[in-house]
């Protein structure tokens, strides 16, 4: 606006000053004085806006809000290792309805996530943060643990071999503190426990939850699949989390380097004590529309006074079997690819690779290939993986298994709302 009158100012002297037919240098005199003082008008306007604008964002309290949203999927399967399922031609089931909430309270934020599946209700996450400035958030709860690479190490819908060893995407109840800058990322945390409430939780069933989690020890001759013998149930307890991880750029590539450590405590029914310990470091590449995830993990469960092979684990309704120690390794490539196809907006193709190796008491390795295609239209967010796998959870084996080798056709389709 100041400068359209500043202009407008001008073309009238300069008319004014034809009109009268006064000497051009009295004209440009009078010309020259007028914008002088428009522009100290400008100017000393301009000084004082900004601090009215100061004094107005320091009166105001940051608005409170609360977001909702949800999935509910659908899921089909065809199963070589499964003779009922492969005679049938696949299986088509319902997969879940889940319900997030998410928002502010004046300077606290908040999330939470609950799933409804057909065989168990459970808690994702649910917890409550604050920002203390744009580099540093502090959230207690059950909060996603600080891990490898973050937020997934893999593209498909079934993770990577991590995730059932409890080492990827995994939630746990404690504290959590972030500093992120734009090289730099410190995640550190405290869990005293896991999202059950630990061995004496109140819950009706340890086995319904999102995430795996240790709830006991395998004895020699039991089998994988059992619960915990009398005495020998256990729980994760005082668990320390420290990750960092540095980004690098490199003209059109971004790169991530990190590593993670993890040291806690196992409560064992009968008294004994134990512990454990993982360590991991990791990379992950981004170069136009590809992708490459990297990740090497070691890990290790301890129990005085008995040599342990196997650590019983439970997620998703069921007790399962892992190494007490192992090695794994992850190698994925994904490529992204935006379409105009209908409503289909993007493609994503990946291939997932994981392998668990160094298992005592001579197990088998475990691997598991995903091949794959994510479709983005709107909403709906589809799966399509080709599965690949041995002594591999949900493709016919189990971590301590020797196992044939198992392939799954899997699709799995999602509305996100």
């Amino acid at each position: 606006m100041i400068r359209y009158t500043l202009a407008a100012s001008c073309i009238a002297l300069a008319l004014s000053a034809n009109a009268n037919a006064t000497p051009i240098d009295e004209e440009l005199e009078a010309l020259k004085a007028r914008i002088e003082q428009l522009e100290a008008q400008q100017l000393e306007s301009q000084q004082q806006q900004p601090e009215m604008l100061v004094v107005e964002e320091q009166t105001q309290k940051p608005e409170n809000t609360v977001n909702f949203g949800g999935a509910v999927r659908v899921n089909y399967s065809y199963e070589d290792f499964d003779d009922d399922n492969a005679d049938r031609g696949g299986d088509f089931d319902f997969d879940l309805f889940r319900i997030d909430v998410s928002g502010n309270y004046q300077d606290l934020i908040f999330s939470a996530q609950y799933r409804w599946f057909e065989y168990m209700n459970v808690i994702q996450h649910a917890w409550i943060g604050y920002n203390f400035n744009e580099e540093q958030q502090g959230k207690i709860g059950v909060t996603q643990v600080p891990f490898g690479i973050l937020t997934y190490a893999s593209n498909n819908y079934f993770f990577s071999s991590n995730f059932y060893l409890g080492l990827e995407d995994d939630y746990d109840m404690g504290l959590n503190y972030t500093y992120k800058s734009t090289a730099n990322q410190f995640d550190f945390a405290f869990y005293k426990n896991d999202e059950q409430g630990g061995l004496d939780g109140y819950v009706s069933d340890r086995t319904d939850r999102y995430a795996y989690d240790v709830v006991g020890i395998r004895l020699d001759g039991e089998d994988a699949y059992d619960a915990p013998s009398a005495g020998y149930a256990a729980g994760e307890v005082n668990t320390f989390n420290a990750r960092y991880a540095h980004n690098f750029k490199f003209s059109a590539v971004d790169v991530e380097l990190g590593a993670s450590i993890q040291a806690g405590q196992l409560e064992i029914e009968n008294g004994t004590d134990g512990d454990n310990v993982a360590a991991a470091i990791h990379g992950v590449v981004n170069y136009d529309r590809w992708n490459v995830k990297l990740q090497m993990t070691d890990y290790k469960y301890d129990v005085d006074g008995i040599d342990v092979d196997r650590i019983v684990v439970a997620a998703y309704h069921f007790y399962d079997s892992i190494p007490a120690e192992a090695t794994t390794y992850i190698a994925n490539l994904a490529y992204s690819l935006p379409v105009d196809i209908g409503p289909i907006s993007n493609l994503t193709f990946y291939n997932d690779y994981s392998l668990v190796t160094d298992k005592p008491a001579a197990m088998e390795d475990t691997f598991m290939n995903v091949t794959g295609m994510a479709v983005s239209a709107g909403g709906l967010y589809t799966y399509f993986d080709f599965v690949v796998a041995e002594n591999q959870p949900f493709i016919g084996g189990t971590m301590v298994g020797d196992g044939d080798t198992n392939k799954r056709f899997n699709i799995n389709f999602g509305y996100y709302f």
